[in-house]
């Protein structure tokens, strides 16, 4: 197994467009199905609810690490934390990056999730396989969101 997912999709939407997808906590609610309390603040706690039907008991919270203005926002989380009868805190988070290239007809978007290293080998497997799946479709997701609303 990997220690980290890398993913990447080239978007028809500018830069900055992206940003705001990713960045804004609305915005990011739509396409990712989470309902956040409030805006992302780097240095701070986000929480939420997962909106995704089967999922609508868990919790989002996400420390935001970075927001460089059109070019990477990251956080930490604790991946597959959908166990309300864990306490997950004990765990080392993962990083996951969002960052963002100017191409030609658009933006390069590249996701890396790093850390599943430092997950307790008894769920390591299940958080990789399924935020490896999940990844995959947030990037669809993303991609849908940015064209109907550019």
């Amino acid at each position: 197994m990997n220690d980290r997912i890398e993913k990447r999709i080239e978007l028809a939407a500018s830069v900055s467009r992206v940003w705001r997808a990713l960045t804004d906590y609305h915005e990011f609610g739509k396409w990712f199905g989470v309902k956040l309390e409030g805006p992302f603040v780097a240095g701070q706690v986000s929480r939420g609810n997962i909106t995704h039907p089967g999922y609508e008991h868990v919790k989002w919270e996400a420390a935001v690490q970075k927001m460089e203005p059109e070019r990477l926002f990251s956080f930490t989380w604790y991946p597959y934390a959908i166990d309300p009868k864990i306490d997950y805190s004990k765990e080392t988070p993962t990083l996951v990056e969002f960052r963002l290239e100017k191409t030609a007809s658009g933006t390069l978007l590249v996701l890396t999730e790093s850390g599943f290293d430092r997950i307790p080998s008894d769920r390591r497997l299940d958080a990789f396989r399924m935020n490896d799946g999940g990844w995959t479709q947030q990037l669809k997701n993303i991609e849908k969101h940015v064209a109907q609303t550019s």
